[in-house]
């Protein structure tokens, strides 16, 4: 890992931000999943392994910051960095950033994560499976997806200089 601390703080800086600043956006319930971007760009720079290690490590201090639910997060982190791993090319890391691959593959990997963690969280309550998936799982997905193009912009930017 050549850049563990400067990842490690711009894990940190997104935790607090996620933690306490994106309720401010929140749309119906809905909040946007800045984590999951970030481990997604995690993935496709530096590895499905190290993804998938950041991803639990980024999801359970959440855990422990938020105190919803110790575990879930870092379970669903976890998946995120796995599945946005298999997308990994260290060749084609900064043209992937800055395309539309980088929204499919934040997609992908955000509508399995989002799926499963609210299944799991929405257990023992009076929200139904397929309510769980779509009003709360797909909608967060596409939002977090609607975030995702702020670093593409950037990294499009960058490509062209």
């Amino acid at each position: 890992m050549r850049h563990i601390f400067k990842y490690s703080f711009i894990s940190f800086l997104l935790i607090v931000l996620q933690a306490t600043i994106m309720h401010l956006v929140t749309l119906e319930e809905i909040t946007p999943d800045i984590l999951a971007i970030w481990v997604v760009y995690l993935a496709l720079s530096e590895g499905q392994l190290h993804a998938t290690i950041w991803g639990f490590a980024i999801g359970l201090c959440f855990d422990l910051v938020t105190g919803n639910f110790i575990g879930l997060s870092a379970l669903t982190k976890t998946m995120t960095g796995f599945v946005a791993g298999y997308f990994f090319n260290e060749t084609r890391t900064r043209l992937t950033l800055g395309s539309y691959r980088f929204l499919l593959i934040v997609l992908l990997a955000s509508l399995i994560q989002n799926t499963a963690y609210f299944i799991i969280f929405t257990r023992g309550t009076d929200i139904g499976l397929f309510q769980a998936v779509v009003r709360f799982g797909l909608t967060t997905t596409l939002y977090t997806g609607t975030l995702s193009l702020i670093p593409i912009f950037k990294f499009s930017r960058q490509s062209l200089m």
